[in-house]
């Protein structure tokens, strides 16, 4: 057993005068409370003294990695998208919960899918008398469409390969894990492995995780650890505030969104949508009911044409799209034909950010060769920044062709 008194007394000190761990420390203690080496009592005034204190940065870059050593990684899928990862651990309670409409669409143009998170709202949620009613989780709604969750991880590929959204259950991807989350039931507060879930990168490659805050303090945090310990193995992310917790776009307001694309040369922070003041001038059309199976029927008629796409949802779809690094022998010929495809969807009103009004000698002949090569009008500053971020210029002639 770990004994952990000399790490509570430095993060235990009160609201004011705490001292948080170290990145070494933090990985120590969190892995010795996924193993089951440290007591329920120090277990519980650890979580107490950083949900009061506040996690750092290094600390959740230790309990992060502490938590991803001891998953089973996923292979990459062989896509000419690399995967896009959704947390789901919040569901609906006002509003209908739109993120596996998110999913299937990311799904329907070839992206790889992996939803992870809670199947109901018991699993991870404490038992409070006279509590609001249950949430919708978006695992019920997926079952409510057909699609049953993966059991096992090394199922996770073959349900990609056939073009659907998987959602794998936190009890499979990370079962040590859930231990923890399931003390909100004694303690009655979220803990740290309420943030952790929300930004495992399950796959042994990049991907593009999708990560959402609630509260300020948080963005502030995750902001700074993206920007701190952001890797090209673990690929980029698409940090907003969620929707009732969920990451996922707001239906009925366009929230600021983040990009953080980590290069040899440092990471790339943008702003791919920018905020928008009060509600949208015309309401979409949702669920007339937050129920899964009306929220289910809904989101099929929507994938299906039936009914209108949420402009909100079209931006957060097209803009995953556009960040994805594809994986195919010439990333730049696939980018571009990707870029293409958007232009020309329902979604192409989003795509007419100015070029930057200066191009590097070098980036500026890559472009005029894509003008002509592919007869297109380049004016997305994203993908400017995709060519400087993937490109190295002395491998260009020998791409390009």
């Amino acid at each position: 057993m770990l004994a952990c008194a000399q790490y509570i007394k430095e993060i235990g000190r009160g609201k004011d005068n705490p001292r948080p761990l170290s990145y070494e420390n933090a990985r120590t203690v969190w892995t010795a409370m996924l193993e089951g080496e440290v007591s329920e009592l120090e277990m519980g005034a650890i979580l107490l003294a950083l949900r009061i204190k506040g996690e750092s940065v290094d600390e959740i870059a230790g309990f992060l990695d502490a938590c991803e050593a001891q998953m089973t990684k996923l292979n990459v899928p062989s896509s000419a998208y690399l995967p896009v990862v959704i947390p789901s651990y919040n569901g609906a309670r006002n509003m209908p919960n739109l993120t596996p409409l998110l999913a299937l669409l990311l799904a329907r143009e070839g992206v790889p899918v992996l939803v992870q998170g809670k199947l109901n709202e018991s699993d991870i949620s404490p038992d409070i008398p006279n509590a609001p009613s249950p949430r919708v989780t978006t695992a019920q709604i997926f079952d409510a469409m057909g699609f049953i969750p993966v059991r096992c991880v090394k199922n996770t590929e073959v349900q990609m390969a056939r073009g659907e959204p998987v959602f794998l259950p936190i009890q499979n991807l990370h079962p040590k894990l859930v231990h923890i989350l399931s003390l909100r039931r004694i303690l009655g507060v979220r803990n740290s492995a309420h943030t952790l879930v929300k930004i495992l990168q399950p796959f042994a490659g990049p991907a593009l995780r999708l990560v959402s805050y609630t509260h300020p303090e948080y963005q502030q945090m995750l902001t700074a650890y993206f920007n701190r310990y952001g890797t090209l193995e673990r690929g980029d992310v698409l940090l907003s505030r969620g929707t009732e917790g969920e990451a996922v776009a707001n239906a009925r307001r366009a929230q600021p969104i983040e990009w953080f694309h980590p290069t040899a040369g440092g990471m790339s922070v943008s702003t791919v949508v920018a905020s928008q003041s009060g509600s949208v001038s015309e309401l979409p059309i949702l669920p007339v009911s937050r129920d899964a199976a009306s929220t289910a029927v809904w989101t099929q008629a929507v994938v299906s044409g039936e009914r209108p796409l949420p402009e909100a949802i079209a931006h957060r779809s097209t803009r995953s799209c556009v960040c994805l690094r594809p994986c195919v022998q010439n990333p730049i010929r696939n980018q571009w034909r990707m870029w293409r495809e958007i232009q020309g969807g329902p979604c192409a009103s989003i795509l007419t950010d100015a070029l930057p009004s200066q191009c590097t000698v070098h980036e500026q002949p890559l472009i005029d060769h894509l003008r002509l090569q592919w007869q297109i009008d380049i004016c997305d500053q994203f993908m400017v920044r995709r060519i400087r971020a993937q490109v190295q210029i002395m491998e260009i002639q020998g791409k390009i062709a």
